[in-house]
């Protein structure tokens, strides 16, 4: 697993200029550049939240999810001739992925939240648990989500093909932009469906406290976390023998 991350991390962002500082530079980025378009553009969000948290708390979780599973889903093609070795497993190719997404969008999430508290733009967590508790969630479902999407390449490229057009798709319903509470009531229980809303109302439960009603049940976050899980480890598992007789 060692070898498989330097590996990756030196063909992703190379040694030159930034390297490895890419890994959480990027998505700091992405994150401060839709926070300040929703500053710019005057966005209302329908109470008064400060806007810089609330653009914090549900973009960089959107990008621990997202990346994990669209990082994945290139994993195997990318790395088809280690698995050769008899070392090397399908699943350590995505666990290598995975493991190098969540670790960039954690140190994002924490020096973004860590600036902009001292630079007085947002205030500390009310609730520190909570919010670590939602992240672990939200980081949980992406491994989750990643080792399906990953090990479902080995069967058919149209896995890939149909993920990418989903993710675009699951970004606004991913509760990123709005709250379970400004929701119709008839909407907030179709919209719960989808297991990562829970973790974005943990991370701002923990964030805001009773500043605004939060709507999130962990035990239903955790029951499909762990059926996804189960289901991805026996796709990685199939797709390990796929990948011999090929």
């Amino acid at each position: 697993m060692r070898a498989l991350l330097l590996r990756e991390v030196i063909t992703r962002f190379g040694r030159h200029n930034l390297g490895v500082l890419w890994l959480f530079a990027e998505p700091m980025l992405f994150t401060v550049g839709v926070m300040t378009l929703w500053i710019v553009s005057g966005m209302s969000h329908g109470s008064n939240l400060p806007i810089t948290a609330f653009a914090i708390t549900g973009y960089s979780s959107v990008l621990l999810w997202r990346n994990c599973a669209t990082r994945s889903s290139g994993a195997i093609q990318a790395n088809f001739n280690l698995l050769y070795h008899r070392n090397v497993q399908v699943i350590d190719v995505l666990l290598t992925r995975i493991l190098i997404e969540i670790s960039g969008a954690s140190a994002s999430f924490a020096i973004l939240s860590v600036i902009f508290v001292s630079l007085r733009l947002m205030s500390p967590p009310i609730d520190m648990l909570l919010v670590l508790s939602g992240w672990l969630m939200l980081a949980w479902f992406g491994t989750a989500l990643a080792l399906v999407i990953g090990a479902g390449t080995a069967y058919s490229e149209i896995v890939e093909r149909l993920w990418h057009p989903a993710a675009y798709l699951l970004f606004p319903l991913s509760g990123a932009a709005f709250m379970i509470e400004w929701l119709p009531a008839h909407l907030r229980q179709a919209v719960l469906i989808l297991p990562m809303v829970h973790g974005v109302e943990m991370l701002r439960a923990g964030y805001f406290g009773n500043t605004v009603r939060t709507h999130y049940d962990a035990s239903y976050m955790a029951v499909v976390c762990l059926l996804l899980t189960w289901l991805g480890l026996f796709l990685a598992r199939d797709a390990g023998r796929r990948v011999e007789i090929r």
